[in-house]
């Protein structure tokens, strides 16, 4: 069982941490224990607790009503609010409550609601991927353990699939393509099929290959092929100089396309990039860059 600081406990669930002191006082919404230096320390029911608090009392519920609610009734009173769930903090503290009970209906109606809100690409781009980067905080605390991870990217992989398979794309067969792949190594696919599903969703074309492509075939396909763009997605392997050489081989590999690169990695360190490979810093560059390469087609 994980243990977190007030200061902890304040990011992981959005409530200002005098306001979690004051909830304790007043109304004993929590009871932390005390280190033998007196400081205060949390644990996961804590933090599910006030989760669950942060959400009622964000939808009107007065705390001093909350606090008279049974373990029962602050669940099921919770069940009724996250189904109408709009706020983006409201839906990553729903969904934070559903990874951690491993609720597999509960996240599912969550992302329904939110994709009939708001559509897929802005489901993704402004609910999903912030709140997987707030996973790596509770990763970080010992809050979940990989069984959450795995959890919520299988879901999220799966609606990505669907996703990709359900678009209707319609293009000539002189359309430039592009060649999506991870380096080997790389396991993470949810950056990657993303990128798939943006492309797609522009009507240009897509040669996928997935994560953990050996560089030898990358190269066998793109010499058959000739893909104008490469887009390469690295969250967690290579890192460091191993990734700087990667970088460098790419560059020289294909010097007539244009290599994207995205991921996690290239936040961590500066890296040289050659005159035909582009950083996409986050997934709004993504979307320009998609955007402005279909304003020039359609001219």
């Amino acid at each position: 069982m994980a243990n977190y600081s007030n200061k902890y406990l304040e990011h992981l669930s959005g409530v200002k941490a005098h306001t979690i002191r004051i909830w304790e006082q007043r109304y004993h919404i929590i009871e932390p224990q005390r280190t033998v230096t007196n400081i205060r320390t949390y644990n996961d029911a804590d933090l599910r607790k006030l989760l669950n608090v942060s959400l009622l009392n964000d939808h009107g519920y007065k705390i001093s009503r909350i606090a008279q609610l049974t373990p029962d009734e602050l669940h099921q009173e919770v069940k009724k609010v996250t189904n109408i769930t709009d706020d983006t903090d409201k839906q990553f503290a729903a969904l934070t409550l559903a990874m951690l009970e491993l609720n597999e209906e509960h996240f599912e109606k969550l992302l329904a609601n939110s994709v009939l809100r708001m559509g897929f690409e802005k489901t993704m781009t402004n609910i999903i991927f912030p709140f997987m980067e707030r996973i790596g905080y509770l990763w970080i605390t010992g809050a979940i353990n990989p069984a959450h991870e795995h959890f919520v990217s299988n879901m999220v992989r799966q609606k990505l699939i669907v996703a990709i398979d359900g678009q209707l794309v319609s293009h000539s067969s002189a359309d430039d393509t592009f060649l999506l792949f991870g380096p080997e190594g790389e396991l993470h696919e949810i950056g990657l099929l993303f990128m798939c599903y943006l492309i797609r969703a522009r009507n240009m074309k897509v040669l996928y290959l997935g994560t953990n492509m050996p560089f030898a075939d990358i190269v066998a396909i793109h010499k058959r092929h000739k893909n104008k763009y490469m887009v390469c997605y690295v969250t967690t392997t290579p890192a460091g100089d191993a990734l700087q050489q990667y970088i460098n081989v790419l560059a020289r590999s294909f010097p007539e396309s244009e290599i994207w690169l995205a991921g996690g990695q290239f936040s961590k360190q500066h890296f040289h990039f050659g005159s035909n490979v582009q950083l996409l810093q986050n997934l709004q560059q993504a979307h320009a860059k998609l955007d402005t390469l279909c304003a020039v087609a359609a001219r």
